[in-house]
Parts: C-alpha cells; structure tokens; sequence
C-alpha cells in the first residue's frame, strides 16, 4: 500500500511540475526569438508527458488502481521524469537579476540551452512516457484477462498478419535515421495539429517507399503511444486483400492500445452480437467511432489515436476502396482526434474516391519531393545496407577475401543512386541481389549491376530487375539456358499470375513439377521473392512491381524472361481441372449425416481431405480459364468436368465456406460465354446458376444437402437429369415439382413492414426499396444480393428515387428529412432537414444535381445533391402538396397541391415563375412534356389542363371525364396527353390543341394506373374491373384486352423497347404481356399479397415488383425459363 501512495504522490509532482515547466516555456517563447523551434519541441513534450502521467494518476484512482500492478513498480521511471523535469525547471527559472532587468521594462530571458540539450531532455522524457504507456497496456491487458472482457474482444475475426509489427511484416524495412525527415515532421505535424484534417494520403507511384514510411509511422506512433491499429492490404492474401476483417481487425488492436477503449468495445460487442457480420461503415461507426467518442468522456483519453492504412490500392475490389475513403473523410471525433495514414499507388479508382470528398483530407505526392532530398535518402539507404553486406560477408571468409571498410567506395554509391532516384525499390533490390552471396560474393554481384550499367533507353524498372534475371544463366551454354528460362516461365510465371500465394509444395502439386526443381529454380531470387524457409509456408512478390516487369507486353520482344499472362492463365486453369478431377469426390469429408453443417467440421480434417493446392483450384479454375486464351477443346474439358463434377465442386467450397464465390464463378462463366459458341456449356452453366441461386442458403449451410436438393429441382433441369443418380436413396417419396424453371429469378426478403416503394437504377443495376420499418435497402439486381441497408430514418420512408447518373439514392420520410445516400457506399452523405411535417415525395433532377421534395407542410425544397444545402424553399401552396416534378431539362420545377393550384418554380432562383389557376378541386398529378415546353394537370374536377410552361397561360382545358381524374401523363414525343379517371375511360388529348382525340371506353370499373409506351403508339390502362386494356393512341381502337388477373389492376408499364406490359395486381400476381399479340407470356407467380407495384428495368430485361408482403422481386422479363442475369 504503501508503494502505491508512493507512485500516486510521485504522478501528482510529476504533474505539478510540468505545469510549472509549460508556464516557463510560454513565457520564453513570447520574450525569446531566436529559439522559437526549440522551445515549441520542448513544450509539445512536456505537455504530452503530463498527458501520459494524467492518464496513468486517473487510472490509479479507479476501482481498478489496485490492479495495476506493473504502474505500482514505475517510481523509478516516475522519479527518472520528474529528475528530467527538475533541471529543466531550475534552467527555466529566471534568476534574482533577470526578475530586476524585468521590472525595468529590459528582455531579460535568454534560452538557456542548446539543441542538443533539448534533443536529450526530449529523448529522456519519450523514454520515461513509452514505459508509463507499456506498462498501462499491460495493466490493461491483466484487467480485461480478469473481467473476462478478452474473450468478448476474441469474438472479432482478426486478418492475421496484418499489423504492423506482425510476423509477416517483421522483417520489412522502417525509414533509416537522417532520411525522409522532412516528410515524418509533416506527417508529426498533422497528427499532433487538433485542427488538421482526419485523413493524410501519400500517395506515390510503385517503387518509391510508400510501405516503410508507413510503418515507420506505425513503428514511431506506436512508441509514443497513440497508434490505434495498422492495416497492411496485400492482394491475393487472406482477408488482407479485402473489407472482409478490416474494421474487426482495426477495432481488436485499438482495444488494445489505446487506455480503456476496450470496455467500450465490449459494450458495443455485448449490444449487438452480429455487428461484425454488419455493414464496414457500422463496424466502423459501432467498433471504433463509437468507442474512441464514448473514451472521451473520460479522464484517460488520448489527445489523437493513429491508424496506419498502407497500400490502399492493393484491395481486391474498386468499391471497397472508395467506401473505405468516403468512411474516414467522414469521420471526426471531438476528443481523441482520429488520424488515418494511409498509401497507395495513385491509381483512378484511388483518385476518383478522393475526388468525391475534396476538402476533407491532406495529401502528399512522393514524386513532388525534390531530387536532391530523395536521391540524400537513398544514399545513406545504400551506405548502411553495404555496411551490413560487407560486415556479414567478411565474418564468413578468410582475411585475403574480405571487402575493405570502404567498399563500394563513395562514387559507386553515388552512381546507384542517380539511377535508383526516385524509386527506393532500386536501391532496395539491389542490395538484396548483392547480398545474396550463396552463389556469388557481394564484389561479382555488385560488378554484374554496375555492368548492366545505366542505360538511358531502359526504364527504372528494367535496371533494377534486369541483371537479377541474368544472373541466372550468365555463363550457361545455351542449352541450360533455355532449360533455365523455360523453367522460370512455368515456376514463376505462375507464382506472379496466382490469384493467391501458395507455398512451393502447394504450388508444386498445382502444376506438376517436383518440389526440388521449384527450390532449384527459386534459390536464385531472394532479392525479389520471399521465399520461407519451409516449404508449407507461402511464396510472395517482395514487390508487384517485379510482376508488372515480368508481364508487361511492350517487354515481349526484349525481356526473355517475359511470361505470356494469357498463356499462363490457361496453363493455370488446365492444371485447377487436373487437380480437381482427380481428388474431388462426393462426401469428401467422410461426413456420416447429410445434415451435418460445415461449422461441424473440423479445420485440420478439412486441411488434410481438401489440401491447399485442391482449395485454390476449386476458387480459381474459372477465373484463369476466363483470363486466359482458350482454345477449341478447353470449353469441351470444362464441360467434362461440371458434368462430371459439379455438385463435388459446389460440396467442397460449401465445406470451405465459399458458397458465394462458387455462384460468383459460374455467374461471370455465363457472361464470358455468352462471346462463345459453346451452347451445351452455355445451357448447363445457366441451369447450374439456377440451381445453385434456388438452393443457396441451405448448401452453404450443410454441404451434402447440394445432392438432396436435386429433388426439387424442375425435371427438365440439366443439372437434376445429368446428376439424377446423385440423388440420396433414402429419399424415397420425391416431391412434385414444375418441368421447367419459373420466371422468378430472385424474392428479396429482407424488410420488416410493408414495402412503400421501390425502383431500378437508370443503369439496371440496381434496385432500391423504401419501407415502413424506416429503412431502405439496396439490392444487386443480378444476385439479389442486399448490398446496403441504409439505416438513419425515425420514420416510415415513403418515397425513394435514383439520381439518373444512378450513383446516389434519395429517400423521403415522415420523420421530415430527406437523406441522399451514395449508392457505391452506402453511407448517408447528406441528411437534409428544414420540413416541418411528413416528406411526401422526392425526386431527382435529370442532370442529378439537385433534389426537390415535397411535403405536407405545404413547401417544396430544392436541395444540392452534391454539398446537401437547401438552395431554395418554394412557399405559395396554402395546402399539403401532392406532386413535383423536374422539367427534363433540369431547369424548372412544377409542383401540384390540394389547394387547387400548380405552380412553377425556377431552379435556379427558386423564383415562383407561374401560378396556374383554373382548377375547381384538387390536383393530384402533374407533369412535364419531354421537351419541358408544356406542363399537363389532372384534377378531381375531372379536367386536365396544358399549360405553357414558359408563359404560364392554360392553353387548353380537357373536359369530358365525368369523374375524378386519377393519373394524366405525356407521351414520349410530347405531342398527346392521357388522362385516366374513375370515370371507367381513359382520354388521349392533343397537347398543341387540346383536342380530345380518343375516347378510350371498355372498362366497368374505374381506371388506376395508364401508361404510354416509349414508341408513343400505344396506351396501356389498368382497371378495377381486373383487366388491361392496350390501345391504339392513332385510332382509339382497343388492339387488346389482357384478362387473366383474379382481382383488380393496381398498376401497369410498359418495357423501354415498347414490346412487352407488365401488370401487377391484387390477386399477388404479375403478368408479363406481349404488347403486339395481347398472349400472356408469364404469369409471375410468388408473392403472397397483394403487388400494388411494378417496373421494368432499362435494359427492358427484368422486372422488378413491390407488395403488400414486405418483400421485393426481380423477375426475368424475356423468357423467364433458365434466364441467365446479364
């Protein structure tokens, strides 16, 4: 106890006295010019060490202080600080004749000490601040040991490998001292800048030292104690070349690192279970925002927490990178203030991402860094390295071989660097080849570089890897040499075309070459592959620029080592099939249950029964196959061998949890041959899409149910007729089912309350769907996967729409705010609020800039889609306003209210241009000519009116319904008007005259829904009375009556080719009609209420419908039978 009370009263003086040392310091630097930098070291210090002994003097008063039994033995580090302090202190103190000087109005202070005085009280006391941290985090770690929080945290799937101080990463380089000192100040300066932005990017192109200035940052953050976490992306690596554990990975370290954030997490783990299996933008919001804001509260919060992100153009998919910059753009924690490093190439998608969020991050660019700097750095990089080459040789060899303590000698040195400058990759390389003194010493090795001398005409690229490949055969005969090269290109071509790394016995087995001749051949290239020292550990490309040397075509003619990508890609793919054909196998696991779950299998009986290589044959043949040069008969041995074994192919990636990543490989299969003239290989991919997406939940869950779900396969599918034997004989009652595949290619389930709206991107790709349980969701059109759920609404959501650039989402609720969602992301860029009652409707301009809502508050907002900002209120409707829309040229706004009126609106000034009186009740639509020169109304006075949309005059009022006048639109050339009413008609008017030209009667019961088909020729309705009626707009004929829905018509649409209707209904069905012949193509059965909604897509291919059962179906509009989604 009494040891305690020691390093607690030790802590308050240590305390005490930095503040007393910062008052000095303020007060030299505001009567001292000639020290300023300094003093400013010296303060930011002595500040950050009080910090330190802040944090550690709060922990000791905390329930916990008892516990800290690592902090109870720091009086000597304590008493070491405050030592440190108290000679500052007394240095600091001015004397008796200085206070003299001071009242007699005389600058009496003179700094006291000299730079490297301040160098060494620095050092000490960042000696003294890294022990109190150490010993904090090991206090820590002990407490979350004994709280059990540790095994709560070890529910956060981990990328291993990943940090900075990993294993995998041990042996990789930091900045040597003296170098890139100007760049580590900047990047010191932003960090410790509470102003500065939330994000740093370096970016720089391939070769120039990008990864070792991150982990010197990660390396120098973390001694100082507020580095967070660090994320190395490396492509082709387990859960390092994706999202996939990024944020658990960031989140498990920062528990870790940084005092008492680790309950926090804890508390968001214990809140919700499944956060990790969430979104990236919620385990970043719940994992890491959440808790660094909630540890501000406390007493022990760091000023800043670092994250180190390097290679960021490295991951795997161009959607996750700019998700991940749009994420930490936004992020901005008051108290600690978060800071993320990161680096990449500057590759498009890179620049694209940073260009959707300017102004919110700082950036460096390595290539503007002067020569001279970088040419200084790779100079001292050289030295050392030599002197390290030279040390380890001469302790090996006699005195008569040893290298001379000058080597290489001072203008070799300078040469390498003048050819190495900017690209530290050179320099690096080099000295790896030269030191690599198995075959040769470091002097012949060296000779061989200098030999292949600086040759203006190569690139960088070429002088750095050039005389490493050479240095294989010099001195060969010609026969070896060809033997060696043709060895390199199979061994090496293949290492450098992988999708992922292997290991020399996975990649051996792979492609068919001894494991003695891989060593053979890899033993000459340390200095460009690491290469473990145990076989079973994976091959990697110390850089990718060696592969984009080995596979550049403009090298096809001069480099011999040149491997044909597209040659080894096909090489690769017959060699996955080899591999596959002769292990896989039904029940490949020997498991004894057909219900038995792939959780239930263990991960060494897994490793044995479907070893590395037969893993990655069964993930890739497909993407080599495609990425090669397929000749005549590779599409034969791929058929061969899905006929032969498709559902051992589709039960061992189940067993390896890959059951996406099959259906993704057969999808992008279909695509690829639908170039190819291969139609039995192109039927059964279909069917086996069909099959797999049908069945996809249960086979990824249990493995063996992929030959038990043939059962309910249609009977003319390829798949069910080719495997019918593989059908489990213990089932003996098989189930009816239909001949051929239905038109419903996917039920998206996934909303809770009923579905409000729904709609497909302009580029049909997408879909979105609003909801009454306050969410939207946006769905892959091709998978019907739900790619992003976008949560932020209170309330019902009522409305939602694409931007028709179709990269951002809008939606409207009764919560009164709009919310712009990106559509790549996910992520809420814009909540835009000023509505004082329910957002009814919202709506994109047609050149995506703005967004205009319209509400029961009776105003409507234009907002910038791009910066959020309400650019105009549009105040005139005294009552709630029941329609908006854009004119096609972006540039007017019509809005229509139960007051009676229509206004238009500029949307530009906001100016209302024109109040459209004339109507007797209120209007319910409005709309714009496809020239945006007229504007048409339909009121419950059972008239429409057409308006000049630049004068305002009511240029012909429509008269003749004897009912309300439900939905009026424009046909696509502008030239007519329909107008649907309860009235039972439907009216085609003439918009230049008015002139009502077609009275459309047939139906018996009120008409819903009316629509025009692109073409202009056609006019379909939809009625109460449970039909669809198609019309001539020419001569008023009714071409079609379409019967067959059970109960009325809720809505109907025509494709975008004009040769297809689709009718949605409450009997639950959708029908799919051909618009010449009236036939009933497909009736879309599925849904199990009413469909109040439907929509084609605008490629006219599928189709999309809406119910009252809260979910979402993708149809497929041209056959419906085995469709394949394009």
């Amino acid at each position: 106890m009494a040891e305690a009370l020691g390093v607690a009263s030790s802590v308050i003086a240590v305390v005490e006295l930095s503040v007393k040392v910062l008052s000095l310091c303020l007060q030299y630097s505001r009567e001292v010019k000639n020290a300023k930098d300094d003093i400013e070291r010296l303060r930011k210090e002595v500040a950050t060490f009080k910090a330190t002994a802040d944090e550690l003097k709060a922990l000791l008063e905390t329930p916990h202080g008892k516990e800290l039994k690592t902090s109870q033995q720091l009086v000597s580090v304590i008493e070491d600080g405050h030592s440190t302090l108290g000679k500052v202190e007394q240095r600091l103190r001015p004397s008796t004749g200085r206070k003299a000087m001071s009242r007699f109005g005389m600058r009496a202070l003179k700094w006291p000490f000299e730079s490297k005085d301040v160098e060494g009280t620095i050092h000490n006391l960042e000696r003294c601040r890294g022990n109190i941290s150490l010993a904090l985090n090991i206090d820590q770690t002990v407490i979350l040991q004994n709280v059990d929080d540790r095994t709560t945290l070890h529910q956060l799937p981990i990328a291993h490998g990943a940090s900075f101080d990993s294993k995998a990463e041990e042996h990789n380089p930091t900045c040597l001292p003296n170098t890139r000192e100007e760049l580590l100040k900047e990047i010191d300066r932003w960090i410790d800048d509470p102003k500065s932005k939330t994000t740093f990017w370096l970016n720089g192109m391939a070769g120039m030292g990008k990864s070792t200035i991150a982990r010197t940052v990660a390396h120098s953050r973390s001694k100082r104690g507020d580095l967070g976490a660090s994320f190395f992306i490396k492509r082709g690596e387990i859960d390092r070349g994706n999202l996939n554990k990024l944020m658990s990975t960031l989140a498990h370290q920062l528990a870790f690192s940084i005092p008492g954030v680790a309950f926090f997490i804890k508390k968001a783990l214990d809140a919700n279970p499944a956060i990790v299996g969430k979104s990236v933008k919620e385990q970043f919001e719940k994992l890491i925002q959440g808790p660094l804001s909630e540890v501000a509260a406390t007493p022990i919060a760091p000023s800043s927490v670092v994250m180190v992100i390097d290679a960021l153009d490295e991951c795997d998919q161009e959607a996750d990178i700019r998700l991940l910059i749009n994420i930490f753009s936004q992020a901005k924690t008051l108290r600690p203030h978060l800071r993320v490093f990161l680096t990449s190439r500057p590759e498009l998608p890179i620049r694209l991402g940073f260009n959707e969020v300017q102004g919110s991050y700082q950036d460096l660019v390595l290539h503007d860094i002067p020569t001279q700097i970088v040419e200084h750095d790779i100079i001292v990089f050289l030295n050392d390295e030599f002197k390290k080459i030279r040390h380890n040789f001469n302790m090996t060899v006699g005195d008569e071989r040893k290298l001379p303590p000058d080597w290489p000698g001072r203008p070799t040195v300078q040469s390498l660097a003048q050819v190495a400058v900017p690209l530290f990759i050179f320099a690096a390389t080099v000295c790896r080849f030269v030191g690599d003194s198995r075959r040769r010493s470091p002097r012949t090795r060296l000779q061989m570089v200098l030999n292949h001398g600086n040759r203006s005409h190569e690139s960088q690229l070429e002088q750095t890897y050039t005389p490493i490949l050479r240095s294989q055969i010099t001195e060969l005969p010609k026969e070896e040499r060809e033997e060696v090269i043709k060895d390199f290109k199979v061994i090496v071509g293949s290492i450098v075309t992988l999708a992922s790394p292997l290991s020399v016995t996975a990649l051996s087995r792979l492609i068919d070459v001894l494991p003695e001749v891989v060593d053979e051949r890899l033993d000459a290239l340390h200095s460009v592959l690491s290469i473990p020292p145990e076989r079973t550990m994976p091959v990697r490309l110390l850089h990718l620029s060696f592969r984009d040397y080995l596979v550049d075509p403009g090298n096809r003619e001069t480099v011999e080592f040149w491997v044909d990508e597209k040659v080894t890609h096909r090489n690769l793919a017959k060699h996955c099939l080899r591999v596959m054909h002769s292990a896989l196998q039904e029940n490949i696991c020997g498991l004894s249950f057909p219900g038995t779950r792939r959780s239930a299998v263990d991960s060494s009986e897994l490793e044995e029964r479907i070893p590395p290589q037969l893993q990655y044959a069964c993930l890739n043949w497909a993407y080599h196959h495609m990425e090669g040069d397929p000749q005549s008969n590779d599409n034969n041995e791929v058929h061969d061998f899905l006929t032969t074994h498709f559902l051992h192919w589709v039960e061992s990636l189940s067993l390896m949890s890959r059951v996406k990543e099959c259906l993704d490989s057969l999808r992008s299969l279909a695509r690829w041959l639908e170039k190819q003239e291969d139609s039995s290989l192109s039927i059964f991919v279909a069917d086996a899409v069909r099959f797999l997406q049908a069945n996809f939940s249960v086979v990824a869950e249990a493995p063996l149910q992929a030959y038990s779900c043939l059962v309910f396969a249609p009977g003319k599918s390829v798949v069910r007729k080719t495997f019918e034997q593989a059908i489990p004989r213990w089932i003996s009652n098989l189930p009816k089912v239909q001949q051929s595949w239905d038109a419903c290619l996917l039920t998206l389930e996934g909303h809770s309350d009923w579905i409000s709206s729904v709609v497909f991107s302009h580029d049909s790709k997408k879909l979105a769907s609003a909801s009454g349980d306050k969410t939207i969701r946006i769905w892959n059109a091709e998978t019907g996967e739900c790619e992003r759920l976008l949560e932020g609404h209170s309330e019902v959501v009522r409305s939602v729409a694409f931007s028709h650039n179709s990269k951002r989402v809008a939606s409207a609720s009764d919560d009164k705010t709009i919310r712009i969602w990106s559509v790549e992301t996910g992520v809420c860029e814009r909540v835009l609020e000023g509505h004082s009652d329910w957002v009814i409707s919202v709506v994109f301009s047609h050149d995506s800039k703005r967004v205009a809502s319209a509400s029961s508050d009776k105003t409507i907002r234009i907002w910038n889609a791009e910066i959020g900002g309400c650019e105009q209120v549009l105040e005139g409707h005294s009552d709630w306003i029941s329609s908006v829309v854009f004119s096609h040229d972006s540039k007017k706004v019509a809005s229509a209210s139960s007051d009676k009126s229509i206004r238009i609106w500029s949307a530009e000034t906001g100016e209302c241009e024109r109040l459209l009186e004339g109507h007797s009740e209120v209007v319910r639509s409005v709309a714009f000519s496809h020239d945006s020169k007229k504007v048409t109304s339909a009121s419950s006075d059972k008239s429409i009116r057409i308006w000049n949309a630049e004068t305002g005059e009511c240029e012909k009022v429509l008269e003749g319904h004897s009912g309300l006048v439900i939905w009026v639109l424009f046909s696509h050339d502008s030239k007519r008007v329909a107008s649907a009413s309860s009235d039972k008609t439907i009216r085609i008017w003439s918009a230049e005259t008015g002139e009502c030209k077609r009275v459309l009667e047939g139906h018996s019961e009120r008409v819903r829904s009316v629509a025009f088909s692109h073409d202009s020729k056609k006019v379909a309705s939809a009625s109460d009375d449970k039909t669809i009626r198609i019309w001539s707009v020419e001569t008023g004929e009714c071409e079609r009556v379409l019967e067959g829905h059970s109960d009325w018509v809720s809505s109907v649409v025509f494709s975008h080719d004009s040769k297809k209707v689709a009718s949605a209904s409450w009997d639950k069905t959708i029908r799919i009609w051909n618009a010449e012949t009236g036939e009933c193509e497909r009736v879309l059965e599925g849904h199990n209420e009413g469909v109040i909604s439907v929509a084609f897509s605008h490629d006219s291919k599928k189709v999309a419908s809406a119910s009252w059962d809260k979910t979402i179906r993708i149809w497929n509009a041209e056959t419906g039978v085995g469709g394949v989604l394009a």
